[in-house]
């Protein structure tokens, strides 16, 4: 019972990894240190497609998979669980086009936001820092 829970943690957490790796960016719109993690999202994603590796979760449900007594994986999770699923395999690279589309819209709002928040932090303080310190720094610096 506790190595099918593990597959299915594993599945969970391939698809939250993914939703994070397509959705993160604008996190970042919000919490501009997001946007390392999402760096290393992204990188970590690019890596697996363009050399051909296993991920690590994967693994995890493949093995849980087999140790619960069931059929191991014959496909990674994308192949298994996305393609000929969510969409047909046909298109899986215009599904990586478009993923590739929203990430760098998601980069590119990240970024303006990041350079307006600087350019007010810098025009409206005494010390002429412009460390981008988050959302609320304004009100610090006004009520504080």
């Amino acid at each position: 019972m506790g190595y099918r829970w593990l597959a299915t943690i594993a599945i969970a957490s391939h698809f939250a990894f993914l939703a994070f790796m397509l959705l993160g960016g604008f996190l970042a719109w919000r919490w501009p240190r997001a946007i390392w993690a999402h760096l290393a999202a992204c990188a970590w994603g690019v890596a697996i497609i363009a050399f051909h590796l296993s991920c690590p979760l994967t693994y995890v449900e493949d093995w849980a998979r087999r140790r619960a007594g069931e059929q191991g994986l014959t496909q990674g999770f994308v192949d298994r669980y996305l393609d000929n699923v969510i969409y047909p395999e046909r298109y899986v690279n215009l599904v990586r086009l478009g993923v590739a589309v929203v990430v760098g819209i998601s980069w590119l709002g990240a970024y303006l936001w990041w350079r307006s928040r600087r350019a007010r932090s810098g025009a409206g303080s005494t010390t002429g820092s412009t460390t981008d310190q988050g959302p609320g720094h304004d009100l610090e610096r006004v009520s504080g």
